[in-house]
């Protein structure tokens, strides 16, 4: 009996499959508040040099009309930009009254001498009361500083999938959730009330190792749970918390202000998810794998007692188990290894190919993701179109895959279409932010539905015997664009422009990798050894034949 008929006798997806696939929803909302929220808890607030008579709370200032405002005073210790705001990063070395003369029009105050700011800085706290960049002063010489934490967080999602993919493999899907969950609720905590910088950054790194791991067992006990004609649309759901994490981010970071209490908000929902997580039930198909077949058993009957197959369940025995575990290919133990994908050249041109554009992605993508603040536009505002754009471009993708004739044409469309925004934006004129901002919203709704693209297409380009193992090392590649895209905005401060036009370039190169060299893979059935792809399945294969659904689920390697 297959894992598919077993499941089918406990009720198929039933009222069990709805509520464990809600509770692995939730953590999946709150994991993509976790990706972006460096957007507001690293904000940059307007900020110049402290001035202590002028800063000092004690100190009387007098508003009579004889004296001058706290404004003109304030040209007198520190210099004015080139937009006649304050100088961000220096002061004058000493006073200099004569500015406030409106006579002495001909000084040219960037030849008076100054200093750095020596007794720290006054941040403006329109915007944001507290940032961890006002916690501990990471602006001008220290700004490279803020991008720490966000890289050390993708940093440890990296690690961390690949070292809970393996764990999960050995001990169970179930346990790893859990304890991930709570890792997740005591890395946030510690990050509220971290006591320096290098703790904060060590906090996001285990954070962000939990959140590894939850990425990685989610998806597959999804999946495992779930009967093959609904897995589709269970994925396409659990996918839809990214959009709807963003949306929630935005609303939490309006209404709170303070870096400390956004990311006490993110943990108390971690607290939650563990305390219910002690319900879901591990993965069958796992415990049937790793011999543990009584505790398979008790599962598969807890299971149908949910969705009111109890008299169903109560007919499985270890008799009819043992039979699945002879009879059901899935259960085979034997493992390939990573080294096989590169052992033939056409195999390892497919991966390269595909690594480099989840590669391009993810850089893309977080890149802009995290670079909000620098579009001056209402941060909040664009952190929601983020989000929202996030739904239409999953649908665009849809109608695409499934209308446009082909896997290859829709991810170079999606892919050439954000690599021209991003180029685009670049040429617009500052008086005219507004497009600028569109075209980066809709580059990022293009990444997005290529993406899921890239997500399907790259599954069916994969041999049977490797496609786990080659998933893997694509979500390697994307975790390292994750990583890269945000470190790259430092080009940017010689050219500001220099880090999109990197992102667009990438995006290009990518899609035209794409059409130069992966094949077509609609209605071609699916390649299941080394030798299909090497016999190039694709070109042999007559179109029109019906194509084998996708399985997408998430694995290490």
């Amino acid at each position: 009996m297959a894992f598919a008929q077993l499941l089918d006798q406990v009720g198929g997806f039933g009222r069990f499959q709805i509520l464990q696939n809600v509770a692995l929803f939730i953590p999946l909302v709150i994991l993509a508040a976790y990706h972006l929220v460096e957007n507001f808890a690293a904000a940059v607030p307007d900020h110049r040099c402290r001035v202590h008579i002028l800063d000092n709370t004690t100190f009387p200032v007098n508003t009579t009309s004889a004296s001058p405002s706290l404004s003109a005073l304030l040209k007198v210790y520190v210099p004015s930009g080139p937009d006649q705001r304050p100088e961000t990063c220096r002061r004058f070395l000493h006073p200099q009254w004569q500015l406030l003369h409106v006579n002495k029009t001909d000084l040219n105050a960037s030849q008076l001498d100054t200093e750095p700011c020596l007794d720290g800085w006054v941040y403006d706290q329109g915007v944001f009361a507290s940032t961890i960049v006002t916690e501990w002063d990471l602006v001008c010489e220290s700004m490279a500083l803020k991008m720490i934490p966000q890289a050390v967080y993708m940093t440890g999602i990296l690690i961390g999938s690949i070292v809970w993919g393996y764990i999960s493999d050995r001990f169970g899907r179930k346990m790893i959730i859990m304890a991930c969950y709570l890792m997740m609720a005591a890395g946030g905590s510690s990050s509220a009330f971290a006591p320096s910088f290098p703790f904060y950054c060590a906090c996001r790194s285990l954070t962000g190792f939990a959140v590894g791991g939850v990425l990685i067992a989610s998806p597959s006990l999804l999946v495992e749970w779930t009967p093959s004609q609904s897995r589709t649309t269970a994925i396409t759901v659990l996918s839809s918390g990214f959009s709807l994490g963003v949306l929630m981010l935005s609303g939490l970071a309006y209404f709170i202000r303070d870096w400390q209490m956004l990311h006490l908000a993110l943990v108390l929902p971690c607290g939650f998810c563990f305390l219910y997580s002690w319900w879901m039930a591990e993965s069958a198909r796992w415990l049937l794998i790793t011999g543990k077949l009584d505790s398979a058993l008790r599962e598969l009957r807890r299971v149908a007692r949910i969705n009111g197959k109890k008299e169903a369940g109560e007919m499985l025995t270890l008799e009819v188990l043992r039979g699945h575990l002879q009879g059901d290919p899935s259960t085979d133990k034997s493992h390939s290894t990573v080294f096989d994908l590169f052992r033939t050249p056409i195999l390892r041109r497919i991966v390269l190919c595909v690594s480099f554009v989840w590669f391009s992605e993810s850089f893309a993508y977080f890149g802009m993701a995290m670079d909000l603040q620098n579009l001056d536009t209402n941060i909040y505002l664009l952190s929601t179109l983020f989000g929202a754009v996030d739904i239409p471009a999953k649908i665009a993708a849809y109608l695409m895959l499934r209308y446009s004739g082909g896997r290859n044409r829709s991810l170079v469309t999606f892919q050439v279409l954000a690599g021209l925004s991003i180029l685009a934006s670049v040429f617009v004129p500052a008086a005219r932010q507004s497009l600028r901002v569109t075209f980066v919203v809709f580059a990022a709704g293009c990444l997005s539905a290529g993406i899921t693209c890239i997500f399907a297409y790259g599954m069916e380009l994969y041999p049977t015997v490797l496609r786990m193992t080659a998933t893997g090392t694509d979500q390697v590649a994307a975790r390292l664009g994750c990583i890269l895209g945000p470190v790259f905005k430092i080009t940017g401060q010689s050219f500001s422009s220099l880090p999109y036009i990197i992102y667009g370039a990438s995006l290009l190169i990518s899609g035209v990798a794409v059409f130069l060299l992966l094949p077509e893979t609609q209605n071609v059935p699916l390649p299941d050894t080394i030798q299909d792809v090497e016999n190039n399945i694709w070109k042999k294969s007559r179109h029109g034949r019906r194509q084998e659904r996708i399985i997408v689920k998430s694995t290490q390697f």
